[in-house]
Order: C-alpha cells, then sequence, then structure tokens
C-alpha cells in the first residue's frame, strides 16, 4: 500500500468550489477507480485557511496510483463535473503530490 499526500492551493476565493466537489463528486469517483480516500483537512489558521485542502488517499502501489489517476482523469463523468465546477474561473492553483508508505512503528490505519 503506498499513501498519497495531497495539498491543493485554490484561488483566492475558490475553496468552497473545491470543498463542494469534493464533497459532491471527487471522493465518489475516486473509489470508482480504485483510489482510496483516507483522510481530508482543511488548516485552521489563516492565510491557508482561506486556501488550502489538504488530503491523503491510498492505493495499491505506486504503478496502481499511476493507472488509477490516468483512469480518473479520463472518466467523462469527472471531466463533466471538473468543466461544471470550473464555469467561472480555474479553482486550483498548484498542487504538491508526495507519495509515502507508512514507517514499521505506523499504528495501523483504519
Amino acid at each position: 500500500m503506498v499513501y498519497e499526500l495531497r495539498i491543493y492551493h485554490c484561488y483566492e476565493g475558490k475553496l468552497p468550489d473545491l470543498l463542494k466537489r469534493f464533497r459532491e463528486h471527487t471522493t465518489k469517483l475516486f473509489e470508482k477507480h480504485g483510489i482510496k480516500n483516507v483522510a481530508y483537512w482543511v488548516p485552521v489558521d489563516e492565510p491557508q485557511k482561506s486556501n488550502m485542502l489538504i488530503y491523503v488517499i491510498a492505493h495499491p502501489g505506486r504503478e496502481a496510483a499511476a493507472t488509477n489517476w490516468k483512469a480518473f482523469q479520463d472518466d467523462p463523468e469527472w471531466q463533466t463535473v471538473r468543466n461544471a465546477s470550473e464555469a467561472n474561473g480555474k479553482i486550483v492553483e498548484k498542487v504538491d503530490s508526495t507519495f509515502m508508505a507508512l514507517t514499521d512503528f505506523s499504528p495501523p490505519l483504519k
């Protein structure tokens, strides 16, 4: 199992649009394409509080991650959702992604 830490940096005023897209569509589409939702966070302090989503997802391995992401990005339903949510402009300015493995002393994840 490989975990992926993703940090989305939103354009000003666009975080509510991103959160709505994840809440209503993205998490379900992730599962459809073999991407396990682990946890989602928003910072509690400014300035990140207004423009950042942080989350962890899981894949069976790195090759599976590449396959999962391609299937997700090619999904016509995702493309429709993304385009509709960005009708008034792009939402995400930048994405940081880090693949991680649990250490041998980490508590097990559920």
